[in-house]
């Protein structure tokens, strides 16, 4: 990772990072990485954003939390990194860090942007307690945060979890909605 200042000022200063595809620019702000930035960039389909969804980001965070701890705990991931994937996660699951989910809630791939958002956002998290966004060698989103996962089991269980905290929600306003049409029957 290299940052890059704009010169429109430091505001405007971006962090290049490289994956698998290549090099792209990213926000110093985010806490995203690469693979988000190319989803937000070329799946802006609804113009709604997963953020926008708390009920399933908590659900989700708390995921990668319970993976992260019990990874430690199997001794597959080393106790430094569990606990600051563990901390980042509870600050997103508290709803500290809502703005870093920026991807489409419609897409394809079965959950894999919001996925990969939510790993990369705990990533450069962790790494922020621990030393600074971008340095995927000492936190990586795939070979640490999502280590002992995959998206097509993390995902719907975060969304049958954020259905189940929802739950009661739903239940009083189906009781309100009922009540309501009662009278006007």
């Amino acid at each position: 990772m290299r940052r890059v200042d704009n010169a429109d000022g430091p505001d405007d200063s971006v962090r290049m990072e490289r994956d698998s595809l290549g090099e792209i620019d990213i926000s110093t702000r985010a806490l995203w990485g690469p693979q988000t930035e190319r989803a937000r960039r070329n799946f802006d389909i609804s113009g709604e954003l997963v953020g926008h969804f708390r009920p399933l980001m908590r659900a989700l965070a708390l995921v990668k939390q319970a993976a992260a701890m019990a990874n430690g705990r199997i001794g597959i991931l080393p106790s430094a990194k569990a606990e600051a994937i563990a901390a980042a996660a509870q600050e997103v699951a508290a709803g500290l860090h809502d703005l870093e989910f920026c991807v489409d809630i419609l897409q394809g791939g079965a959950g894999t942007s919001t996925n990969m958002n939510m790993n990369e956002a705990i990533a450069n998290r962790g790494l922020e307690l621990r030393r600074a966004r971008g340095d995927y060698a000492a936190l990586h989103p795939n070979d640490d945060v999502n280590l002992s996962q995959s998206t097509n089991d993390v995902y719907p269980t975060a969304v049958r979890l954020a259905l189940i905290g929802a739950a009661p929600t739903l239940a009083g306003a189906l009781g309100r909605l009922s009540t309501r049409l009662m009278r006007r029957h």
